[in-house]
């Protein structure tokens, strides 16, 4: 039964050419909204919290600030919706999952960057 799953994942979910990323890291997601008859492009930019999950159910959790609030939002990598993701910062964390910075704030709350 887990081979078949298998094989449907591969033959029918297309497949996005996405850039690496990981937890740490700020990235910038573009995805398509459906207001009635109408599509538009809104993008949502954050520091990627985790990456969870693999093949077709694989997700990732951006985090950012709006104000003083901090606004999480969940994405699936294989979303129709999206439409591309760019890296703007790569972060240097030594954990997966960076749970702990939803409780920083301020000057606490930075991250500091990888440079290549």
């Amino acid at each position: 039964m887990e081979s078949l799953v298998k094989f449907v994942q591969d033959e029918f979910v297309t497949r996005k050419d996405l850039p690496e990323f990981s937890a740490g890291d700020t990235i910038t997601v573009y995805y398509e909204i459906k207001e009635g008859n109408k599509t538009r492009t809104q993008f949502f930019r954050g520091v990627v919290l985790q990456r969870k999950g693999s093949g077709t159910s694989e997700t990732f959790t951006i985090r950012k600030m709006s104000g003083t609030i901090g606004v999480e939002r969940i994405f699936p990598v294989n979303l129709p919706a999206l439409q591309k993701i760019e890296v703007n910062k790569r972060g240097k964390v030594r954990r997966a999952r960076i749970f702990y910075f939803r409780g920083l704030t301020g000057k606490k709350a930075r991250i500091k960057e990888v440079r290549k």
